[in-house]
Order: C-alpha cells, then sequence, then structure tokens
C-alpha cells in the first residue's frame, strides 16, 4: 500500500514523521530568489495548506505559491520520474522521500557549478534569514528549522554519509521504514546518472519558475 496521496506528497497523518528532515530544502532555498519574505514562504510551504493563501503579507503568499508550483512542476518531470523508479528498488514506497535527499545532495555536492556564494557561506545566510522570521511560521515549520540549523543540514547533504544520517532518522520515524536506510546505495551506484539528469532537471525547472519569484 502507497503511503503518499499519488503525488508523492504525505497526507496529513504523516507529516509529524517527516517534520525534522529538511527533505529538498536546499534546492527550495536555491530556487527561491532573493526576496526574504518570499525566501520563507517558500521555505515553509509544506506546512501551509489551502486555496486561500490571503491572509499572508503578499511576499509570502508568493514564496508559498513558488513552493507548490516548484513541487508540482519536480513530480512531473520525466527524469524525476526516471530517479524515482531506480530508487523504488531499494526505497519502496517512500522512493518519493528519497529522490528529494539524492537531489539535494547532487545540488550540494556540485553547488559551486551551480552558484558564485559557497554553500556554507550560502547556508549560513539563509539559517540567519529564517531564523530572523520563524514568527511567521507555523509552530511544525518552525520544529524543523531549529533541527536544521542545529545539524547544518543544508551542508551536510553534500556527503554521501550525510545522506545516510538523513535516511536513516527518516527510516526510524516513518511506519515501515527500514527501507529508507541503507538507500544512499542507489545514489552511489548511479550517481554519474542522477548528477547528468539533475543538471538537465535543474535548467528546466529555473526556467519555469523564473517568473513567479
Amino acid at each position: 500500500m502507497d503511503h503518499t496521496n499519488g503525488n508523492g506528497k504525505w497526507p496529513t497523518e504523516y507529516s509529524h514523521y517527516l517534520g525534522t528532515e529538511a527533505m529538498n530544502f536546499l534546492g527550495h532555498l536555491y530556487l527561491s530568489g532573493n526576496d526574504p519574505l518570499v525566501i520563507v514562504g517558500n521555505f515553509m510551504g509544506d506546512a501551509v495548506k489551502g486555496s486561500d493563501l490571503s491572509a499572508f503579507d503578499p511576499a509570502i503568499e508568493r514564496g508559498l505559491r513558488l513552493h507548490r508550483a516548484i513541487d508540482s512542476f519536480t513530480d512531473s518531470h520525466p527524469l524525476q520520474k526516471q530517479g524515482k523508479e531506480r530508487a523504488r528498488e531499494f526505497a519502496g514506497r517512500y522512493a518519493p522521500v528519497v529522490m528529494d535527499l539524492y537531489y539535494d545532495h547532487v545540488l550540494a555536492s556540485n553547488w559551486s557549478e551551480f552558484h558564485d556564494e559557497p554553500l556554507s557561506v550560502f547556508s549560513q545566510r539563509m539559517y540567519r534569514l529564517l531564523d530572523q522570521h520563524r514568527s511567521l511560521m507555523p509552530e511544525r515549520t518552525q520544529h524543523m528549522l531549529r533541527y536544521m540549523i542545529e545539524g547544518d543540514k543544508l551542508t551536510s547533504y553534500a556527503t554521501l554519509p550525510g545522506i545516510g544520517r538523513a535516511l536513516a532518522g527518516l527510516a526510524r520515524r516513518v511506519p515501515h521504514g527500514a527501507a529508507m536506510a541503507g538507500s544512499e546505495i542507489i545514489l552511489q551506484e548511479h550517481l554519474a546518472l542522477y548528477t547528468a539528469e539533475f543538471r538537465i532537471f535543474l535548467i528546466d525547472i529555473n526556467a519555469h519558475v523564473a517568473p513567479l519569484r
């Protein structure tokens, strides 16, 4: 039985299990642009439901909608689907979660190819910005942010052991999640292929979301 809702997203009853791992947050932050409140809105997008976002500051609303556009484009991209099938042989129903972490690893480990600012500097700047706006975030996001800063998750994903630790943590918390533990081996075995696919995917998604930032 697949616990996702059919498009790789997790239903509400699983959010408390997944809320303390920064899954593809590096990718979301990378695609956020430079407006601080757009960055905040994009970062907290997983915790905000519903179509009426008018209660939020317009820039935060833009960030929330950007988050959803990133997710929907990613879910439907053919290269993302190929990568999930590769991961599914090890991670089963949790292949979408594993793929989020795989792509954050490829982005982090090749960061200088995509961004002029060193990853360590970018990460610390994001931590400061997000922490300064913590009061605007849902409680679930605040908890995740604290965990992410303490573990320096954004930079830890540049290494395979860092991805392994994240996957092992998720495997302990989600129902029947044991298949995720050790699934970094698929990333390691197919790293050149995932990296080549990610380079194409990043060009496509950058073009798709550029008007939304």
